[in-house]
């Protein structure tokens, strides 16, 4: 099957070429493509204090720019996140590193906040594309082995997120630090294109029919079964927190962590950065089999944030990078847990949609807060408000540990 007769949502041509990948590769491939999809979104990092004083950028300025990135990704969910039910998830993936392509090519030549913040929209765009794709595609290339379908995600979602701000922090010690870190990984995501075209796709789950395939691709109302509705709304709420916790640790806790590290040095500041979802994605290998397992986990990720709030009114170096990793864990934990619940008892044809719509409601956490947090930092200094907004994630991550407690408890 061709790429253009996928996406016209045309049957398989009578021996059609392409590489017959095995499982395992394909396995790789649709983990790979949201790994290096999500690096992508998240290089600038450690390059914003370097953007703010070469465009003039206010801490706003930055907030309204990771905010162009989490708002274009979740309205591609809204509107695309059950695409590849039709196309194919080949097709998807392939849509998704074009656009990647594009976001990074405009991002390293903007001159502007508009056009950054356009970079930024394509990017969104890119990861929203891939995301429902390859979740379903490892669901679908793991059908006996649900639980580490999910942790594969998980692994592959937090692990890129987690991986971006390291190597941007690395790749801005190259000349012209701004733009060189998204030419290489523009690079690296030609090179995806490759063996995503030669590959020989599958056929979609769920056919277009009739003589108007395209109204298969239509936006549609969510809807989530009964069965699945209490364990789809408690992933959602955990998402939400938790990505509030990783919004701030894209956007303004670089300038906050600096006078905790107190050298200005963008790797060491990337990788601080990058703490807290490298323990969330390390953190998919650990095998916690508990009805409790979620109310703990958030419990954790609470008392660690508020940690953190303290390590950078101490200045104390060693709490901030302990705190940050078990913040990172607790996370992982809580929200795997969750995830592989909703992910179990939804019917696999509807999986790609509604996996989009748990992650609408969970990049929610990354925009709204974050456009907050830069406004009020505009007001009262971002140290005040980062250490305020830690504070109140902290009394978040215990009010929704009790909720889940009594969920367990009552499910038992």
């Amino acid at each position: 099957m061709t790429v253009f007769s996928e996406l016209r949502m045309r049957p398989a041509t009578a021996g059609s070429r392409g590489w017959d990948a095995s499982n395992t590769a394909r396995l790789a491939m649709a983990g790979v493509v949201i790994f290096t999809l999500l690096v992508g979104a998240n290089l600038a990092t450690p390059l914003y204090p370097l953007l703010q004083a070469e465009l003039g950028l206010t801490s706003l300025d930055v907030s309204l720019a990771f905010s162009a990135y989490v708002l274009a990704l979740m309205s591609t969910l809204v509107v695309a996140g059950h695409w590849s039910d039709h196309i194919g998830r080949r097709a998807a993936l392939l849509l998704a590193v074009l656009a990647g392509l594009a976001g990074g090519f405009v991002f390293a030549h903007a001159e502007s906040l508009a056009v950054l913040s356009a970079g930024r929209a394509l990017q969104g765009i890119a990861v929203a594309l891939a995301t429902g794709a390859s979740s379903a595609a490892l669901r679908e290339l793991l059908p006996e082995r649900p639980e580490w379908a999910s942790r594969f995600t998980l692994l592959a979602s937090a692990g890129g997120v987690a991986a971006g701000p390291a190597i941007g922090g690395v790749l801005s010690l190259l000349p012209h630090p701004t733009s060189t870190p998204s030419v290489i990984h523009s690079v690296v995501l030609a090179a995806l294109l490759v063996p995503l075209y030669l590959l020989r796709a599958r056929p979609a789950i769920q056919p277009a029919q009739g003589p108007r395939p395209l109204r298969a691709l239509a936006p549609r109302r969510p809807s989530v079964s009964h069965a699945a509705r209490g364990a789809f709304w408690l992933a959602a709420a955990v998402g939400f927190l938790s990505f509030t916790v990783f919004g701030f640790c894209l956007s303004l806790a670089p300038g906050y962590f600096a006078p905790i590290v107190g050298v200005d040095s963008r790797p060491l500041i990337g990788v601080l950065a990058g703490l807290t979802l490298a323990a969330s994605a390390l953190s998919q290998l650990i095998g916690v089999r508990s009805r409790f397992a979620v109310p703990a986990g958030l419990a954790l990720l609470g008392i660690s944030v508020t940690l953190i709030a303290a390590a950078a009114a101490w200045a104390t170096l060693w709490l901030l990078v302990a705190a940050s990793l078990a913040a990172g864990v607790g996370q992982g934990i809580a929200f795997r847990t969750a995830f592989n619940d909703v992910a179990g008892k939804v019917e696999a044809s509807r999986h790609a949609q509604i996996i989009s719509t748990v992650y609408v409601i969970t990049y929610l956490g990354s925009a709204v807060p974050v456009i907050g947090l830069g406004l009020a930092a505009a007001v009262y200094g971002l140290e005040a408000t980062a250490t305020g907004f830690l504070v109140l994630c902290g009394i978040a991550a215990g009010t929704l540990a009790a909720v889940a407690l009594r969920r367990s408890r009552r499910s038992a």
